[in-house]
């Protein structure tokens, strides 16, 4: 059964200030499809989304157009946007190439972080400790794209940093089911305060290896959400 856009939805994304418009409409519609609110497969209408948001169709247009060109929505022939469906298979490989391209930050940042990013990133995580011990969607993707921005940061390589962004997009919506059981969360924390200790002592190969192993244990569980959803 296909889903569509609940203009009564109590999470409001009216967006109100002029500036960045196009950004401010496609940051909303990002984090609307990554916390569930547009399931994947939802149709995406465009005079219930200017409704909703308080938008022209010029702008949520622009805006739809560069979420398609990342993947989260989809064209299809007599039925217009939709939220994008995320297959197994192509889980599966956007979480290989995932693990290749943050392994490669790991070591960069490892080898050229500066003492400040690495305080930084300690923050991050235990931000991240605290999302988990009381979940919340939105404060999960705020708290997780900030250590992303710190970790990308310190590594120094904008072009990985770029491909990154495009693939965290893309996963969004699977992390946040995944990490929302306890178990997972529990454990990603783990995993993640390995990592940092393995980037204070500037050990490059130990901080590759601790970071593909993470992105492997987040590839088996979105991939088992994936599997249970279609079950």
């Amino acid at each position: 059964m296909a889903h569509t856009v609940n203009p009564n939805d109590d999470m409001s994304m009216l967006v109100e200030t002029l500036p960045r418009l196009r950004e401010q409409v496609a940051d909303r519609l990002r984090m609307a499809i990554a916390t569930g609110r547009f399931p994947p497969g939802t149709r995406l209408i465009e005079r219930e989304l200017c409704e909703i948001m308080g938008v022209s169709r010029t702008s949520l247009r622009e805006a739809l157009r560069e979420l398609q060109a990342e993947g989260l929505v989809t064209l299809q022939r007599n039925r217009g946007l939709s939220v994008s469906v995320i297959t197994e298979e192509t889980a599966r490989s956007i979480y290989e190439v995932r693990a290749v391209l943050e392994g490669l930050a790991a070591r960069l940042f490892a080898r050229n972080a500066t003492q400040r990013q690495i305080e930084e990133l300690h923050r991050a995580v235990a931000r991240l400790a605290e999302v988990y011990d009381s979940f919340s969607a939105e404060a999960f993707i705020a708290a997780k794209a900030h250590f992303y921005d710190v970790l990308l940061e310190g590594a120094g390589n904008a072009v990985a940093a770029d491909m990154l962004r495009r693939i965290h997009t893309r996963v969004s919506q699977l992390r946040v089911v995944s990490l929302s059981h306890a178990e997972r969360a529990q454990q990603s924390i783990r995993e993640l305060r390995e990592f940092l200790h393995a980037l204070e002592k500037r050990d490059e190969e130990l901080a590759w290896t601790l970071c593909v192993a993470h992105v492997e244990a987040a590839a088996k569980a979105a991939l088992k959400t994936i599997s249970s959803g279609q079950s």
